[in-house]
């Protein structure tokens, strides 16, 4: 009998390898034959997942998007102990950012798609889908820290949403270029967290709040 082809795992075989190209040598690296050897699989397979290298690109990016918008869930989802909102947005926008060491990789490649996505109609679809998906996400941690009087009550959670985004955007690139190092990107992430923090009542510690119920 023919061996059954698993092409969903062979897809994402494909676009790691188009992870590993552009962190290495970039965007203009990417070619189907490159990405062949480099995934270890023939030219013909790589054709018979993706017709073009632009339909293989978008692809690529769609993956990478949907990583970086699980690990920022799976951040909020991390811990049994119910955590402030501070610290949960914190965590979100270190996961947002790309600046751990062992993020590099998908920082590279981040910034590469945002890069090539201005001249690509597709590739910038994509990313407006996925730049709504994390500001929604930040604005439901935002009114969370509000509903529970942890944050500003006056804090426009839409806008500061927005703020928020574009500081992650930025601290991934001025990382990549060592403008930054990551400790000190961690620390600017925190402090805006903590910065939107409502001032503490009475001379007492301050608890955290419980998390709310995902759905």
């Amino acid at each position: 009998m023919p061996k059954q082809v698993d092409y969903e795992d062979r897809r994402r075989r494909i676009a790691e390898a188009v992870r590993l190209l552009i962190a290495r040598s970039g965007m203009e690296s990417v070619s189907l034959r490159d990405v062949a050897a480099e995934a270890r699989v023939s030219m013909g397979a790589v054709q018979r997942c993706f017709r073009t290298k632009d339909e293989m690109l978008l692809f690529a990016l769609e993956d990478i998007s949907q990583r970086v918008a699980d690990r920022a869930k799976a951040r909020i989802e991390a811990s049994d102990t119910p955590q402030s909102a501070a610290t949960l947005l914190d965590r979100t926008l270190s996961a947002l950012a790309l600046v751990e060491t062992e993020d590099r990789t998908e920082a590279q490649v981040w910034v590469a798609f945002v890069a090539h996505a201005t001249v690509s109609k597709d590739l910038a679809t994509v990313l407006r889908d996925t730049y709504a998906k994390l500001h929604d996400l930040l604005v439901w941690l935002l009114d969370y820290g509000r509903s529970t009087g942890e944050f500003h009550t006056e804090v426009n959670a839409t806008a500061e949403a927005h703020t928020l985004l574009a500081l992650t955007d930025g601290l991934t690139a001025q990382v990549l270029v060592g403008h930054v190092t990551p400790g000190d990107a961690r620390g600017v992430l925190r402090a805006c967290a903590e910065g939107l923090r409502a001032p503490r009542q009475g001379r007492g510690e301050r608890r955290d709040q419980p998390g709310p119920t995902r759905g």
